[in-house]
């Protein structure tokens, strides 16, 4: 049975035919059933691995600017180990040259986040963020590496515009790795860093906070990660803390 329906297979059919430029490569990590402990899922086979690559397999039926490969995984293969995947259903996005900017998916992109998906390609495709133009400039601050995990769940209306943030701000810094990590498939990582809600986000395993923030508080929790903080920035991100709570 088809994951996306005829109508909305029309729908994206036209918005890709509008809207994508360049191509856009989808890397599909998966596993065959097995009895194989997998980091992540206490030691559960990979439930949604074949779910998951076949709705990206029929998403990349909608344009011929989406290609797909599809990697059997194994932790130790140069492929996994190149792209950091530890755990599946993993889904990496390149640009047309090859070029890997951090986006990562782990879980199946369903619900709520298959929109992400959508938008993560077009943006790839064109080369371009919405990010705002001060985002953009403070992101060039970053000169170490910023690893932003994003907990969500397929249900969360809120989780998308956190994991878009993510991954756009990955786009712009080549020092930034952002994952979307589904919580429900992942529940030794959903309480390792106490994932009581969604979107939790979590920074360099250091820093962290719930809830879909605005752009440019979201930006201050990436600079502190990143030691890249200003002196007004500072004070704002220590006053956002106390708020908090």
């Amino acid at each position: 049975m088809p994951f996306i329906s005829e109508r909305d297979r029309k729908v994206l059919r036209q918005r890709f035919a509008e809207s994508l430029q360049d191509s856009v490569k989808v890397l599909v990590f998966t596993q065959r059933k097995s009895k194989l402990v997998l980091p992540g899922n206490l030691g559960r086979s990979c439930e949604y691995c074949e779910e998951t690559r076949q709705l990206v397999e029929e998403l990349a039926e909608l344009s011929d600017k989406i290609a797909v490969e599809v990697y059997e995984f194994s932790p130790s293969s140069p492929e996994a180990q190149g792209y950091g995947v530890d755990k599946v259903p993993a889904l990496v996005l390149l640009d047309d040259q090859g070029r890997d900017y951090g986006i990562r998916f782990f879980g199946i992109p369903a619900g709520y986040e298959f929109t992400t998906l959508v938008e993560d390609i077009q943006d790839l495709s064109r080369h371009r963020t919405h990010l705002a133009p001060r985002t953009r400039e403070r992101l060039q601050a970053v000169k170490r590496p910023v690893h932003l995990q994003v907990f969500v769940t397929p249900t969360c209306p809120y989780c998308p515009r956190a994991v878009r943030l993510a991954h756009q701000m990955a786009m712009e810094s080549p020092f930034l790795r952002a994952d979307m990590v589904e919580a429900m498939e992942f529940p030794d990582l959903a309480q390792r860093y106490r994932v009581y809600g969604v979107p939790k986000v979590v920074l360099n395993e250091q820093w962290e906070f719930e809830g879909a923030l605005p752009e440019d508080m979201f930006l201050l929790y990436v600079l502190k990660a990143a030691d890249a903080l200003e002196e007004g920035e500072r004070e704002a991100f220590a006053q956002m803390r106390r708020l908090q709570g």
